[in-house]
This record gives C-alpha cells, sequence and structure tokens, in this order.
C-alpha cells in the first residue's frame, strides 16, 4: 500500500492565512450559462518518451475533462496527487485564482521554485483545457486573443556524434531539407578532446576552437535557409562564456544559450552585456519573479521560459508581458509530449513577442501518435479552433508507452 498524499498536512497553512479558496473568498454566486461546474478528482499518468512526461488530467461534476502535463521527472505526481483536495469542489474557470490558492497552500512545500511549480504548471494547464472546453473556445482566447495563426517550431538536433563538425552540419542539413525545420538548435557542451578538467568549467583555446567550428560548419552549411541557436546547459565559468560568445560574434548565431550557470545573475549580465552574440536564457528560472532580474537588469537578450516548468500557460504569458517591455523576444524551451507543445504554442499564439516554441523529440517515432490530431507541419504549429488545446489523448498510445509501474487514468 502506497503512501496517501492527498492525506499529508501542513500545520502551517491550516492556522495562517494561505488559503485562496472559493469557500474562504467566499466565491459562492451562482453564475449559469453551464458554468456551475465543480472538479471532481485531478489524476496523472507518467508517459516514457525521450523524457518521462507527466500527463495530467482534471474531472468535474460535468462530466468535462481537462488535459495538461507538467514538466518531465520525479515528483510532480505526488505534488499533484497531495494538491488534489484543494482543487476538489473548485470551479474549474477561476484559473488565476486556482493557481494562487495551490502557491499560497504549497509555499511550506516549496512554491518559489522546483517541482512544486513544476507540479502546479500541469494543473494550470489542465484548467486551461478544461475551461476552454466549458467555455467553448480555444485556449488563447483565454489569454488575450492571437497575434498569429501559426507558430514557428525549432527544432532540437542530435547526431550519433555530436562532437563532430561534419556531421553535426549534414544533420542540420538533412533535417532543413527533408524535415522542413528552418530553425534548429545544436549542443556545444560537447567534448571536444582538449579537456584537463571538466570540473573547474574553464574553456581551453583548443576547446572554444572546436566549438567555433561546430558553429562555423552548421551555419555555413545551412546558410540563410534555418536559423541555428546553440545551447551550453549552463557549463561553462564566466570568463570562458565571454570568450567562447566573443569568438562566435564573426558567426550567424540565433543565440547562445545558457553559457554560464544560472544561480549568479550579476556573471549572466557581465556575459550577455560583454557580447554582440545574443543571449539566451531562462528555462531554469521559476515563475515571472525568477524572471524579472534577467530581464530588468538586461542579463538577457532573448528569454526562453518552459512553460509547464516555470508555472504554466498564464505565468508565461506574464513574463512575455514583462519581456516586452525591454523589447526582448520568448523563444519558449519546451521539451514536451505534444499536449504542453500545443499549450505553448497557445501561449506564442497569444504573446506580441513570440519567437520560436523548441521541439525536442524528432528522433522519438511515436510522439506524435500520444495525441489524435496532427501537431507539427513543415516546422510550424497551426493553432486549433477547437475548445481548449485542441489536442485529444489517444489512450492506447498512452497505455502501451506508460513508464513501468504506471496506472493509466480513469
Amino acid at each position: 500500500m502506497g503512501v496517501d498524499y492527498t492525506q499529508l498536512h501542513d500545520p502551517n497553512a491550516e492556522y495562517t492565512m494561505r488559503d485562496l479558496s472559493a469557500e474562504t473568498m467566499n466565491v459562492t454566486r451562482e453564475r449559469g450559462g453551464g458554468r456551475d461546474i465543480e472538479i471532481t478528482d485531478v489524476q496523472t499518468t507518467m508517459v516514457d518518451g525521450n523524457f518521462p512526461w507527466t500527463l495530467v488530467r482534471i474531472y468535474t461534476d460535468a462530466g468535462i475533462v481537462g488535459t495538461g502535463e507538467a514538466y518531465w521527472g520525479a515528483g510532480a505526481p505526488e505534488l499533484i496527487e497531495r494538491m488534489t483536495p484543494f482543487l476538489q469542489g473548485e470551479n474549474p474557470l477561476d484559473i488565476d485564482r486556482l493557481t494562487e490558492h495551490l502557491v499560497q497552500k504549497m509555499s511550506g512545500e516549496g512554491s518559489i521554485g522546483g517541482v512544486t511549480v513544476t507540479a502546479i504548471s500541469g494543473i494550470e494547464v489542465a484548467l486551461h483545457d478544461l475551461a476552454g472546453k466549458i467555455l467553448e473556445v480555444p485556449a488563447y482566447q483565454l489569454l488575450g486573443g492571437k497575434y498569429r495563426d501559426e507558430v514557428r517550431v525549432y527544432c532540437d538536433c542530435h547526431t550519433e556524434d555530436e562532437a563532430d563538425p561534419i556531421a553535426c552540419a549534414d544533420e542540420a542539413e538533412r533535417v532543413v531539407d527533408d524535415l522542413g525545420y528552418d530553425a534548429l538548435k545544436f549542443d556545444l557542451d560537447v567534448p571536444s578532446g582538449h579537456e584537463k578538467d571538466r570540473a573547474n568549467r574553464h574553456l581551453r583555446a583548443p576547446e572554444i576552437e572546436h566549438k567555433a567550428s561546430i558553429v562555423e560548419a552548421i551555419t555555413e552549411r545551412v546558410g540563410s535557409r534555418a536559423d541555428v541557436a546553440f545551447d551550453c546547459h549552463w557549463t561553462f565559468s564566466g570568463g570562458s562564456a565571454k570568450r567562447l560568445a566573443k569568438r562566435l560574434e564573426e558567426y550567424d548565431v540565433w543565440w547562445l544559450e545558457d553559457p554560464v550557470p544560472p544561480e549568479n545573475h550579476d556573471v549572466q549580465r557581465a556575459v550577455t552585456q560583454s557580447t554582440t552574440t545574443p543571449i539566451t536564457v531562462g528555462e531554469n528560472v521559476y515563475r515571472k519573479h525568477g524572471q524579472r532580474r534577467l530581464l530588468e537588469e538586461q542579463a538577457v537578450d532573448i528569454i526562453a521560459p518552459d512553460m509547464p516548468k516555470v508555472g504554466g500557460m498564464r505565468e508565461t504569458r506574464k513574463i512575455a508581458d514583462l519581456a516586452d517591455m525591454y523589447y526582448v523576444p520568448v523563444a519558449m524551451h519546451n521539451v514536451a509530449s505534444p499536449v504542453a507543445t500545443m499549450a505553448s504554442a497557445h501561449v506564442g499564439a497569444a504573446i506580441s513577442n513570440s519567437l520560436a516554441v523548441e521541439y525536442h523529440s524528432y528522433e522519438l517515432g511515436w510522439w506524435e501518435d500520444l495525441v489524435e490530431e496532427d501537431v507539427i507541419e513543415d516546422g510550424y504549429i497551426e493553432i486549433p479552433e477547437k475548445p481548449g488545446l485542441g489536442v485529444s489523448l489517444d489512450m492506447d498510445a498512452v497505455e502501451e508507452h506508460m513508464i513501468d509501474g504506471e496506472e493509466l487514468f480513469d
């Protein structure tokens, strides 16, 4: 018999003001028009994709179900189970209040960052799908309407030999010519054979030249047919990141992503302001509060929140609005299944400063089988006009690809 996470309690939350429930806030007025609906249950199923995706479903007394997704990894299903009693009996249309209600109720368990925010994000995405279905409008309409009918997708690319510049260039050409993408990303935190000590974050001159050779090979091969970004995964020291970014200034780099660890904003700002190579950061920072300093201190050229990790669809919209005050575009990081990928696309349609949404599963042949609809075509996602997110889970495919020991939704 496993732990019943719904029965855990927080003594602080029981006697403090961290409660924004409908009962506490006296949100009891009848709404009419089929909008008096209550949440009855929340369930999760984890799918074994190229990342372990946590799919979320919210059930109601009206028989309408909303589907969402939390950022991959351990802990989110247990936290979502823990929060289920806070949602039962609530009206799912109150997305903002319910999200803040969860943040407040879970504040003792770390709702300023980390997997607690991730779990809340998955619920919030499902609430958008559910609210859209109740109101019979697509999710982007809940975010203020749309700027565009389709959202550009950038393909995160890999090869068997990621340290070989020619192999990378060959793959870039294949993805552009055969798969139809005009936006790509490759990794630069790959072994060069010149490392002396991988723990100290320092890049020696031969290592920088090796990374420059990858950038040169790819950008010259695809030319103006595609924009190409390069990811560093928070690997390098401040000084090394500056030298690398300076070295890459002669190439047509769309952006250099996460060149330094995310904790020290002062170093991040110094790196960004030292180079004309565009710097992108944001996937490892939580909620609008975490993104604020990056934007206010002009420590990024492009902001890259991960929607089902950062706080959800409305939170990403708030980050985009803050970024727009500093004329910074938004390129959403995304390693999700088709569910959160489509949710990110809805956000991308609704914000003015959307640049692109990432796709990280082009090597996974069954990625799109998880839903009944087509998602990506010729490097773009067309925003559906169906209610909610506009995608429906294929339960047979979900069951086939579940993590061992997982149970399917009811």
